[in-house]
């Protein structure tokens, strides 16, 4: 038996000899390249914090002092060590754990957190909390990657902390230089500077290990040289920017030495109030395929060979074809610059960044920042691209309606990711965006079918002047292409039929229509299938197309509430077109984790559930349709 075996809880994780944890570190690290190899995850990321989590844990009492994770992919270690390395093997599976903290799993997972820049404020709050209920003895622990701190909110947070000398609340700054890719801006570069008074404190040691070798006057030296300690520092590396702030500044750390951090810990807890503890990790560390890999040292790879490191073939994906085609437009267009919010890899702007490198822009985790950045460019006379995964715009609503939309500016907005996503669980599911996207005048929104829509539309996308426009589509394997029979206005249609069931497919759902349609011609009943391209606003060709059908379906890998199907209701309402409008979507909950074909056939998005579901309003002819005729089912 293991020594992680042995831990249950984090009390287990207190009684373990110091001298072992060096080989709990080991084993954890093997279950998490193991599991990983096998699933996917977040490896690179916890690889860097097995020592930090083990520290947490033997100078704080979890759940009495939250442990708050920002983002949340750095908890895997926390899950191992608050009783479920056993059942690590499900990570990410269906009914297994989950990718994120759940508060489900365990009470040890206060906040389910898995977007950036968040847990400051969680801990703010909870620290306030203790104060004003006088829960002494308790302390809030933020755990914060050098990456999210180059979000805004997270400042909004170190603004209303600074100067609150009563807060219990620790704020552990996790810095390995790296979000996904290199960290980059300002806050970047000072940290840089923090990390290098680390260097002086190794020459310290050093000092101080030589000269007490010297008789007579080795101590009395090193006392003098030491009492210069601050000032040198403040020369070298001016923490004191956290110091003016009213934060006390602990660090830089060494985040692998387990002496040390425990040391640093329990001195912040010591002080009774807000305290930065500036922690040095390497993201990827103890295990060479991450620590080596340049890209983002294995910072969520899907199933590898956990000998060698290397990844399981992926198929060609929407993302490849985003990358492709944004690279072909950069050489057509000068004017074309991209911006990505810590991404560069994961929404594939890469290439684009090697082809142009003068002309792209990552502004770290800040997508508000980017929205009204990209703003700005297109003020200057450029056409910005701004590439995010769909979940992340929702952190840029305002941004978008304000600062872009208001000022009819051509911004084009890539949304990777979108809809159903599956295995990072519900805050990552690209669910919203074509609900919140309705309500901006003057936005377009195009939702492509396969790999040539994405092309075609992105180009379209570039060229629209006079207002912002947003290309969203799926994660994972490019549809197979599905081309046109004809066109209807500026729709595809992608079959006819009889003026029966009209069905309307929104990007990726055109071939689940496809096949519903031909399930529906089995039963007797003509299904024609069209795919409008661009969504908001509808092509008004749809109001006489939909008025010669007896039923219209709208399909869309979106929250039923507030997509395409309720704008395709309203426009046949306000033409006064009675047909009945089914809608069918993903329902407005969280989703647990799972793969996204399991999750579309538990919620009905496939071909046989539609043809089933339609078949019986047909058959019926529903009094609920008949009553409502522009009802939403």
């Amino acid at each position: 038996m293991g020594i992680l075996d042995t831990v249950k809880g984090p009390q287990d994780v207190k009684r373990i000899d110091a001298g072992d944890l060096p080989r709990l570190a080991e084993e954890i690290r093997e279950l998490l390249v193991s599991s990983c190899a096998k699933t996917g995850g977040h490896l690179g990321p916890n690889l860097g914090v097995v020592e930090l989590t083990i520290a947490l844990h033997r100078v704080f009492e979890s759940p009495r002092d939250p442990i708050l994770f920002d983002t949340g992919h750095q908890a895997y270690v926390h899950k191992m060590l608050t009783g479920r390395a056993g059942d690590f093997g499900t990570l990410r599976q269906e009914g297994g754990l989950s990718g994120y903290p759940s508060q489900a799993e365990s009470e040890h997972d206060l906040i389910e957190n898995s977007h950036a820049s968040t847990a400051l404020s969680y801990a703010d709050g909870l620290a306030k909390a203790f104060t004003v209920r006088r829960e002494t003895g308790r302390t809030a622990v933020a755990v914060i990657g050098d990456g999210a701190l180059t979000g805004g909110m997270a400042w909004e947070a170190l603004n209303n902390i600074a100067g609150r000398k009563d807060l219990p609340l620790i704020i552990v700054v996790n810095d390995n230089g790296r979000s996904y890719s290199p960290t980059i801006g300002g806050l970047s570069n000072h940290l840089a500077s923090l990390r290098m008074t680390q260097k002086y404190e190794d020459a310290l040691g050093f000092v101080k290990e030589n000269l007490a070798k010297v008789p007579v006057v080795g101590a009395p030296f090193y006392d003098a040289l030491h009492g210069m300690k601050k000032g040198i520092k403040d020369i070298i590396a001016p923490q004191v920017m956290f110091e003016d702030l009213g934060l006390k500044y602990v660090g830089p750390i060494d985040g692998h030495d387990l002496e040390a951090l425990e040391a640093a810990l329990r001195r912040a807890k010591g002080f009774g109030g807000p305290v930065i503890v500036h922690v040095l990790t390497r993201k990827g560390q103890g295990y060479s395929p991450a620590e080596n890999h340049d890209e983002d040292n294995f910072h969520s790879p899907g199933a590898f060979d956990p000998v060698t490191g290397e990844e399981r073939p992926k198929p060609h994906s929407w993302t490849n074809v985003f990358s492709e085609e944004i690279v072909r437009l950069g050489a057509e267009r000068p004017d074309i610059v991209a911006i990505t919010a810590a991404m560069l890899y994961p929404v594939g702007l890469a290439p684009f960044a090697e082809a142009y490198p003068d002309r792209i822009y990552d502004v770290g985790i800040a997508e508000q920042h980017a929205l009204t950045s990209a703003a700005g460019l297109a003020l200057g006379g450029l056409r910005p691209v701004v590439a995010l995964y769909a979940t992340f715009l929702n952190r840029a609503f305002d941004q978008l309606l304000m600062d872009v939309a208001l000022h009819r500016l051509p911004v084009v907005v890539t949304l990777d990711r979108s809809g159903v996503t599956g295995d990072d669980g519900a805050s990552h599911n690209g669910m919203w965006d074509l609900s919140i996207l309705q309500v901006i005048p003057g936005l377009s929104l195009a939702a492509p079918r396969d790999a040539v829509r994405l092309r075609e539309l992105l180009r379209e996308a570039v060229a629209i002047e006079g207002g912002p426009s947003v290309v969203r589509y799926p994660k994972g394997a490019v549809a197979a292409d599905i081309a046109p029979i004809g066109k209807i206005g500026a729709m595809d249609v992608l079959r006819s039929g009889e003026p029966d069931v009209l069905l309307v497919a929104v990007g990726s759902m055109a071939e689940t229509c496809l096949d519903a349609a031909a399930l529906l011609d089995a039963q007797g009943i003509s299904a024609t299938v069209v795919d409008p391209r661009w969504v908001k606003p509808l092509d008004e060709a749809l109001v006489p197309l939909a008025a010669e059908h007896k039923l219209v379906v709208v399909v869309e890998d979106n929250g039923r509430v507030g997509g395409v199907g309720d704008a395709v209701a309203r426009m046949l309402r306000d033409a006064d077109v009675d047909v009945p409008v089914r809608t069918y979507g993903i329902p407005q909950r969280f989703l647990d984790h799972a793969k996204r074909p399991k999750i579309l056939a538990e919620i009905g998005l496939t071909g046989q559930d539609l043809a089933r579901e339609i078949t019986e309003a047909v058959a019926r002819r529903s009094p609920a349709l008949e009553d409502d005729p522009a009802g939403q089912v």
